[in-house]
């Protein structure tokens, strides 16, 4: 008779065996495992490790397990504006699987799109892993300096981007290049050196495009043909130069405000220039400069001019003015003013206080074309009751710029209609008054901007003279019920182009005396001690 099996012993060697079967399969599992590295996943050129900056927010794992946390490709980062500085890292880590591959490739175009650097792959033997890791390390101590560095060129403001860079600088005006140690730049970058960056295509296509570059590779940099010892200070003078507001806001006081911490010592180089323009500025030019004009388009081919340092494009602060605040020395439209009156010897630094043997000189801005005074006898008549010495200039393209600064210093009051012609109000004394005259079509916000706002900071009392619908032509040409009179903005929202052409190219004035009379009777008050009319 058998023994009857005991049920707990069953039990445990069912377990055994199923542990048993559990280890044979790991161990097959790895076996398979094994095969398969072998025969896709191993990487004919030994192990290759991935540099690649990518930002510390979609860092990934590209390289399976193993991947390792480094340092590497520095350089890639220049310039790419999508990747924050304070977010850099890179990774380093072994490609030896198909997938991780074609993931790499990918990501690498996304990369390259970004940044305009291409990544790429070191490899090398899988059992010099750690010399792998010491060259990534090498690669990364010979370019971290360029990680600390700030890039080349920034926008300054929205209608600014400034270029600079100091060291071995080399110029070539004829090619609008500048060529740079690659210590400094890997990359290229490009410029318009005008500052009219916010504008459309139309103003900045005409404007020459200047390139910053390393140093062409494999061979030595341009050979020097003229050495200098002071900063080279690159600007266009395209765009719209030849209208008076413009050169004062897009070029001179932009150019003041790069120029005056120099103190002469920089060198100018012009692009896009115009004799008859730096002639007509030429003693401007020998305040901020003690060299003469670089005129970058005749430059023969093959000048070099070498530099220690270079600014390629102008700084932009606001329109007509300067924000001290930005400035290396806190300067200011004050000390633009100073400069202008030291080149034009003009001798009024301040407008006068009040003195019953001098009466003040009231200067009238005319036009000719648009916008023009239809009653300036009578608008000349009142102001002379009033007390006014009463002067009438109508300033051209070709006006002497020497002899109008003097005319309008020489003024305690200055009035005109809404134009270039308003742009000498740099050449006021201080607490002097500006009355514009502002035409009839809700302009209220252009002549703020360009006159309005800037007249503190030049220490110029502002005053303004609204043009109704029925001192204009404009009255007189459409219907009272006609949207360019009854609707204004809604005529502003079909673009600067129609509110020009029905606003200011199509628009006289005829002010009414009476109240053209109570803003004069204002200008005399805020003059110096207050000044009291005749009648």
């Amino acid at each position: 008779m058998k023994s009857a099996r005991n049920p707990s012993l069953s039990r445990i060697e069912a377990r055994r065996a199923g542990n048993v079967l559990i280890v044979a399969i790991v161990i097959m599992s790895l076996c398979i495992l094994s095969l398969i590295k072998a025969r896709y996943c191993a990487a004919p050129f030994g192990s290759c490790s991935l540099f690649i900056f990518l930002s510390a927010s979609n860092l990934r794992n590209l390289c399976s397990e193993e991947h390792t946390v480094l340092a590497a490709k520095p350089q890639a980062l220049a310039g790419a504006e999508t990747i924050s500085k304070s977010e850099e890292a890179a990774i380093t880590g072994n490609l030896n699987d198909f997938e991780a591959k074609i993931e790499f490739l990918r990501r690498g175009e996304d990369f390259e799109a970004k940044s305009g650097t291409k990544p790429y792959l070191f490899c090398a033997e899988d059992e010099d892993e750690e010399e792998t890791t010491a060259i990534a390390r090498e690669i990364v101590a010979e370019k971290a300096a360029i990680v600390s560095q700030e890039p080349i060129c920034s926008r300054t403001s929205n209608r600014s981007v400034v270029c600079e860079a100091e060291g071995d600088v080399r110029l070539q005006g004829r090619l609008q290049t500048v060529f740079l140690p690659p210590s400094l730049t890997e990359r290229e970058w490009k410029n318009k050196p005008y500052c009219r960056k916010q504008n459309n295509s139309a103003t900045m296509k005409h404007i020459k495009e200047w390139t910053l570059k390393p140093f062409p590779g494999g061979g030595p940099p341009p050979e020097c043909t003229v050495n200098h010892s002071v900063p080279a200070l690159v600007f266009s003078l395209g765009g719209f130069t030849g209208n008076h507001f413009h050169d004062f806001t897009d070029v001179l006081v932009p150019l003041f405000i790069s120029a005056y911490r120099f103190r002469g010592e920089v060198q100018f180089v012009v692009a896009d220039n115009q004799d008859w323009w730096v002639t007509k500025f030429a003693l401007i030019f020998r305040q901020l400069s003690d060299y003469e004009i670089i005129d970058a388009d005749i430059e023969e081919e093959g000048a070099v001019h070498c530099f220690p340092r270079v600014i390629v494009g102008l700084s932009y602060h606001t329109v007509f003015g300067i924000d001290p605040a930005r400035t290396p020395t806190g300067y200011s439209m004050v000390d633009f003013k100073a400069m202008l009156r030291k080149a034009y010897g003009l001798e009024r630094s301040a407008a006068a206080a009040a003195d019953a043997r001098r009466k003040p000189r009231l200067l009238i801005i005319a036009r000719n074309k648009t916008r023009v005074f239809l009653n300036m006898q009578g608008m000349r008549d009142m102001a002379a009751r009033l007390g006014f010495d009463v002067r009438v200039t109508e300033p051209h393209k070709g006006t002497n710029v020497s002899d109008f600064a003097r005319l309008v210093n020489s003024a305690d009051v200055m009035m005109g209609v809404h134009g270039a012609g308003l742009a000498n109000m740099v050449f006021l004394p201080d607490g002097a008054v500006m009355i514009q005259v502002v035409p009839f079509g809700g302009l209220d916000w252009l002549a703020r901007e360009t006159f309005g706002d800037p007249a503190p900071a030049m220490r110029i009392e502002y005053l303004e003279y609204y043009i109704e619908a029925d001192e204009s032509t404009i009255g007189e040409e459409y219907r009272a019920d006609d949207p360019v009179i009854k609707d204004r903005y809604g005529v502003h929202k079909r673009g600067w182009n129609e509110i020009s052409r029905i606003y200011l190219e199509n628009q006289n004035v005829r002010p009414h005396l009476g109240r053209l009379r109570n803003t004069l009777l204002e200008a005399l008050k805020r003059l110096p001690n207050g000044r009291h009319a005749r009648g």
